[in-house]
């Protein structure tokens, strides 16, 4: 029997790029090939979609240099119908098949990949999809709006303030108290973009109109968060099986010293300050309850593929911070590093993640 076809879709047009490109590089890596046979398909700064090197190595992160996919002259040729998922590609020597596809694998981050449209662009042709649906991806891409359908599922979230560039142009002295009655400090973030870009910490109210520019330079639409003092907890969610109910990991946790914020450096370029602790110390309860909330949020914007919850713990409470449809995914990152704490390897996160997209079809 042929092995199943998988198209890993990589790169993008958002701010993520290297990011996602570098998650690509530990997928292609990790991936079991005795059970996949894969397809990379990378996405160019500019969205043109061209075939690949199947080199993990490629794409290894590097604070000195970032990985990202460049125009190498090839382009995929999707199927022009839902009648086929036969897969084209055009180069230099012409056109050949590289058959079909079986499901795709979209690792993107942000926004043209995490946020629906890639999902959507799959849906139209009726290729089965690994991760989060249309809906969940849009809801869970706007951190506004995924505040507003956690808080109507009853699900504790971090008080907040929405403001959009012309809301604020409109009437400055209105949104700034709203903002204010927040209380110092406060977080700063556009509210469709992930990785931490575009993300400052406020202390001083003298540094708002920096830390708002900052966010708006990513998106027209920025959320300002009052700061929770407490524990950063985080845990991986899956998709439940055969109809069962969705799969919480065990919990980590980024514990900062010497940094304002777990901030993109930090993340994924090594930078000081930062240790993540998996699995985190927690009581039974405690750990019992958090999955219970991260479950709850996972159904409430749509249940569907994957999910990391972050959380803050005052010790006495939980409260979501965030939900991401397509957390990091490098090795190093935290939802699969609690996956692996929790009893499956990196491996076979990734095959879960295919086996359910490729029952859900």
């Amino acid at each position: 029997m042929d092995k199943p076809a998988v198209a890993v879709l990589f790169g993008g047009r958002s701010s993520e790029h290297s990011i996602s490109s570098a998650t690509a590089g530990g997928v292609l890596h990790a991936i079991d090939r005795d059970r996949f046979r894969v397809i990379p398909i990378g996405i160019t700064r500019d969205g043109a979609f061209v075939l690949e090197d199947d080199d993990p190595g490629k794409f290894a992160l590097d604070p000195a240099h970032l990985p990202e996919v460049v125009d190498n002259g090839t382009r995929i040729i999707w199927p022009d119908s839902a009648r086929s998922r036969e897969l084209n590609v055009v180069d230099a020597t012409g056109t050949r098949s590289l058959g079909e596809v079986d499901v795709v694998l979209p690792i993107l981050h942000g926004r043209f990949g995490e946020d629906g449209t890639i999902q959507g662009f799959l849906e139209l042709l009726d290729i089965p999809y690994a991760g989060a649906g249309v809906l969940m991806s849009a809801i869970g891409m706007d951190k506004n709006t995924t505040k507003h359908v956690l808080q109507a599922a009853g699900v504790p979230v971090v008080p907040w303030v929405s403001v959009t560039s012309a809301g604020l142009r409109r009437d400055r002295r209105l949104w700034e108290q709203r903002i204010r009655a927040l209380g110092l400090p406060v977080f700063v973030k556009p509210a469709r973009a992930g990785s931490s870009v575009g993300v400052s910490k406020v202390e001083d109210w003298s540094t708002l109109e920096a830390a708002l520019d900052t966010a708006f330079a990513e998106d027209g639409t920025v959320l300002v968060e009052q700061a929770v003092v407490g524990r950063e907890l985080e845990c991986g969610v899956l998709e439940g099986r055969d109809g069962g109910l969705p799969r919480v990991s065990v919990a980590g946790e980024v514990v900062i010293s010497g940094r304002d914020f777990y901030d993109f450096a930090a993340k994924y370029l090594g930078a000081p300050g930062i240790e993540l602790v998996c699995p985190a110390s927690l009581h039974d309860g405690e750990l019992a309850e958090m999955q219970r909330i991260a479950a709850r949020a996972f159904e409430a914007v749509g249940g569907q593929g994957l999910s990391r919850v972050d959380f803050f713990f005052t010790g006495t409470e939980f409260f979501v911070n965030e939900i991401n449809t397509m957390p990091g995914f490098t090795p190093i990152s935290m939802f699969p590093t609690c996956w692996i704490a929790s009893g499956m390897t990196y491996t076979e996160l990734i095959s879960d993640l295919l086996e359910t997209a490729l029952a859900r079809a």
